[in-house]
């Protein structure tokens, strides 16, 4: 059997591919070697669509490990042909595959070709792991997995961590020593990491966390595919092929970029199927660890009421949005359309006006470049922080434009400004009576701070705070 392809390049991490026929536990194992939930389990075969990476580890071998669709036969052109090519370029790229089987359920014919198959690759040592082997009713299976000529399978339950000792030693000679690997962070999931974008710092060769979100089909993985100029998702006629939030380390004219596709987003009542919902829920969490948020429109399809949802939902979750017309390529009217998404979006999202609006195309690549520029422009001014001098010259002439109202002849005394925190721009406003301030008058101070601020386009938050009065209790 052959070694690792170069997996003891000194400071290269090694690569693990998950492979196996569909609902065999391959999630559950890339759950438990990552050590968090990033991947979506559920009992329903093909799951897995994306192949998905993380940096993991066991014990002390850190490596990346990768997650892939289940093997199934099928024709090229087909949702699972194309899900299995997926498989096999994530093979191509690995130091060591795990084929994992169901040892509960015995041996299938699609186990056995599928292991033909790796043993005419030979390309990549192969680890045989001998899955939901916890107790007797494993036995039979167990012995049976023997049959399929990868050597001695490690019996293994990913579901309650058992057997990961065994895995540990047959992985051991085939990984670099203890150390030898750089810690860099490969492609992770939306939300891999503990910290938010707030905590993640500002520098400026942080990656830009660019999550692309909208309805099912508006060509969300088109357009990264696009982007990264491979076929690195799984994209087709169907709608709803994405379901895990995938993050895919790009980039862009020497600035580094996590891009990150999301499962479509139908209207909540349309939502029946359990899977949905927990591919919905993790594109939400996408939206949660994004610094910038796309959202992509169907230009064939024009803005429909749940692309305002989704819009107001990023908003309220404090991310930069931009909004792109996709499908520009085959759009008819153009002028006529992009004027009318513009009027709708200022009509809609009323709430923050000028987000910006981009027409592009995933499948020629227009407008790309316009697009990751204006991303990496609005992270700049979402994470801007301003001087409490200006902010309080600032107050000092929006107060001499417009007074602030005297609720029952007693005047609303607003003192003083300052930036509480950025990412998003949250402000805080001192003074007396703020509990009379009415909510109109609120809004005029939050669109002259987006108006006089350069931060029209983005979620602007103002929290009152009036002065303790030292006669209370």
């Amino acid at each position: 059997m052959p070694g690792p392809k170069d997996a003891r390049a000194p400071g290269r991490v090694p690569r693990l591919v998950i492979l196996g026929r569909p609902n065999v536990g391959k999630s559950t194992l890339f759950n438990r070697l990552v050590g968090k939930r990033l991947a979506l389990v559920d009992d329903m075969p093909g799951v897995t669509r994306d192949r998905r990476e993380a940096p993991a580890r066991l014990f002390d071998l850190d490596f990346t490990i990768v997650d892939t669709a289940g093997l199934e036969e099928a024709e090229i052109e087909s949702l699972e042909g194309r899900m299995r090519a997926q498989s096999a370029a994530a093979l191509a790229d690995a130091d060591v595959a795990l084929f994992v089987v169901d040892a509960r359920a015995g041996l299938t014919e699609g186990d056995r070709h599928f292991a033909r198959w790796l043993r005419e690759e030979g390309r990549v040592p192969v680890v045989l792991v001998a899955n939901k082997a916890e107790g007797r009713a494993a036995e039979p299976g167990l012995i049976e997995a023997f049959e399929l000529g990868l050597g001695e399978p490690i019996a293994l339950s990913a579901e309650h961590g058992e057997g990961l000792a065994d895995l540990f030693a047959a992985l051991a000679p085939l990984l670099p020593a203890p150390g030898a690997a750089a810690a860099t962070d490969p492609e992770t999931d939306a939300g891999g990491g503990e910290e938010t974008a707030e905590e993640a710092g500002e520098a400026p060769d942080t990656p830009l966390q660019l999550a692309i979100v909208g309805r099912p089909n508006a060509g969300k993985s088109t357009l990264i595919n696009r982007l990264l100029g491979a076929d690195r998702l799984l994209t087709g006629p169907e709608a709803g092929i994405t379901r895990d939030s995938i993050k895919v380390p790009w980039e862009w004219q020497g600035r580094r970029v996590d891009l990150i596709d999301t499962a479509g987003q139908r209207r909540q009542a349309k939502v029946v199927d359990r899977l949905e919902r927990l591919a919905v829920r993790d594109a939400e969490r996408a939206i949660d660890f994004a610094e910038v948020v796309v959202l992509l429109l169907d230009a064939t399809r024009g803005l429909e009421a749940q692309d305002l949802r989704i819009a107001d939902k990023v908003l309220q979750e404090g991310r930069a949005l931009i909004i792109a017309l996709n499908k520009w390529d085959v759009a008819e009217d153009q002028s006529r359309l992009f004027n009318g998404v513009r009027a709708a979006l200022e009509d809609g999202l009323s709430q923050v006006r000028g987000v910006p609006l981009l027409a592009v195309s995933g499948l020629t690549g227009k407008g790309l470049d316009a697009l990751v520029a204006a991303a990496f422009e609005q992270r700049a001014r979402w994470s801007q922080r301003v001087s409490t001098s200006r902010l309080n010259r600032w107050l000092e002439a929006v107060l001499a434009r417009n007074p602030p109202p005297a609720p029952g002849g007693r005047r609303i005394r607003l003192r003083y400004i300052t930036q509480a925190r950025t990412r998003p721009p949250t402000f805080a406003l001192f003074g007396t009576r703020l509990d009379a301030l009415p909510a109109s008058y609120q809004r005029y101070l939050v669109n002259a701070l987006r108006t006089d601020l350069d931060l029209q386009g983005l979620p602007v938050r103002l929290n009152l705070r009036s002065a303790r009065n030292p006669y209370d209790p």
